[in-house]
């Protein structure tokens, strides 16, 4: 059964993104006092009291886009207002009506859909009686409320929860088998992808540096089964993040690599691997989150250099992530999309997998009478036993005499055992080496010393 959609409308700074931010009770969509913000349509699944619906925030009507993206922003208001089945219309109580609220007051007469009027910006009931110029505009009286001041947020709820239409059926909502991040510098083709895997225009796309603002979460299905793909925007170097849009962007990014189950690392096979791509890798390396290289625009670069040369070129950037797998696709036609899709489940799976404390000390005692530790100062580290923590990512927890005795050079040596041996092999892993307290049993855990 399809989801119930409520579009958030009306023209640029009366508050939208604020309202939609609201009823979420999350900070999903970026407030800033410059108009013209939001460009793509963002959603967020609200359940109130049994009733399940999504809510659409849009971009402001009647804005000229400073990067001549008016046309494809009016696209996605458009899809938006066809796809709803309740319209939220928004004015701004303290400025009053605006020719702009005419305007979007006259293109929305025409659509045969429940219209819940919102006076915003009333932060007390004092500012009440100033909304009732807006009776002008033929949508009756509106709800006064305020997103700063929490007010009557239940009853601009309510309002909507009963425009709802009504459904033959439970209205049920599969959570995601898998949360994607697609993550990479501006211009590598992310709003493409995203595009391709939703099979719908999605996302705005622009050859324009910067056009998705923010990080959008846009559900689709593959096999049967659920997915969300999280767009989010191309990355600037820290020394060009000059506006509030910017740092904001970047803030959501970084979010969206943090709640994302993969993280799909994009990068443009006609460009060279940049700091920003640098930047972005270290955090998803310090995040621990299972990544995959993708190379997209193969198309146009096929020919001119071997995918073996692209892949050591990544491999010899990012030594540390040699783990990481690298696809090559093109976004644009959808090749080998797909295929890129399945392999981030299984790397999913790997995430999500657990080892037996037996079979984990089986192997670091293997491992350690095949290559043991080297000395430091005259001691030998010793491991008494090994256990695995925790999933997502895979923890591993090594019990011994003194962490301080293990090089770094012999973590990467057990890191690359587990990878080698286990069920890890392409994602990372958190190894945590701790002292063994002097009060806990001896006896027992000398019964488990490995080496």
């Amino acid at each position: 059964m399809r989801i119930p959609q409520v579009a958030i409308v009306g023209r640029p700074n009366v508050g939208k993104s604020s309202i939609f931010n609201w009823l979420a009770r999350k900070r999903l969509a970026i407030v800033d006092d410059m108009a013209g913000v939001t460009r793509d349509r963002m959603t967020f699944i609200i359940d109130e009291d049994d009733h399940l619906f999504e809510l659409v925030d849009t971009g402001g009507m009647g804005i000229d886009d400073t990067d001549d993206l008016t046309d494809q922003i009016e696209g996605q208001i458009t899809v938006g207002i066809e796809m709803a089945d309740v319209l939220v219309f928004v004015v701004d109580t303290r400025s009053g009506v605006v020719p702009l609220d005419k305007h979007v007051a006259q293109r929305l007469r025409s659509v045969d859909k429940p219209i819940i009027f919102v006076a915003n910006k009333a932060d007390s009931d004092n500012l009440d009686p100033q909304a009732n110029d807006f009776f002008q505009l033929g949508f009756g009286e509106p709800i006064c409320c305020s997103t700063t001041a929490n007010r009557n947020r239940q009853q601009l709820l309510d309002a909507i929860i009963e425009s709802l239409p009504e459904v033959s059926e439970e209205t049920d909502m599969d959570d995601p088998e898998m949360k994607v991040a697609i993550v990479g510098r501006r211009n590598v083709g992310k709003s493409t992808f995203v595009n391709a895997v939703a099979e719908a225009e999605r996302m705005i796309v622009s050859e324009v540096p910067g056009t998705t603002r923010d990080s959008v979460d846009v559900r689709f299905e593959m096999d049967g089964k659920a997915f969300v793909a999280i767009d989010t925007p191309g990355l600037r170097r820290n020394v060009s993040i000059r506006t509030n849009i910017d740092y904001y962007g970047t803030h959501r990014a970084k979010r969206s690599i943090r709640r994302a189950d993969v993280t799909l690392m994009f990068f443009d096979a006609e460009q060279p691997i940049s700091k920003v791509d640098k930047q972005l890798v270290s955090y998803i390396a310090e995040e621990y989150k299972p990544c995959i290289f993708v190379v997209n625009k193969w198309d146009l670069y096929h020919g001119q250099v071997a995918t073996e040369e692209w892949a050591q070129y990544l491999r010899d950037t990012f030594p540390n992530m040699w783990h990481v797998p690298i696809a090559f696709i093109t976004a644009q036609t959808g090749k080998n999309v797909k295929m890129l899709l399945n392999h981030a489940q299984m790397l999913f799976k790997q995430s999500r997998e657990r080892v037996s404390t037996a079979q984990l000390n089986k192997l670091v005692k293997g491992a350690m009478s095949h290559h043991p530790p080297p000395l430091v100062n005259n001691h030998r580290p010793k491991v008494y036993f090994a256990t695995q923590a925790a999933v997502q990512p895979p923890t591993i927890v090594l019990m011994c005499n003194d962490p301080r005795w293990f090089t770094p050079s012999y973590k990467q040596y057990l890191l690359g055992v587990f990878r080698d041996k286990l069920t890890f092999g392409e994602i990372p892993i958190r190894l945590l080496i701790r002292k063994r307290e002097s009060s806990e049993p001896t006896a027992d855990l000398s019964r488990m010393e490995l080496d």
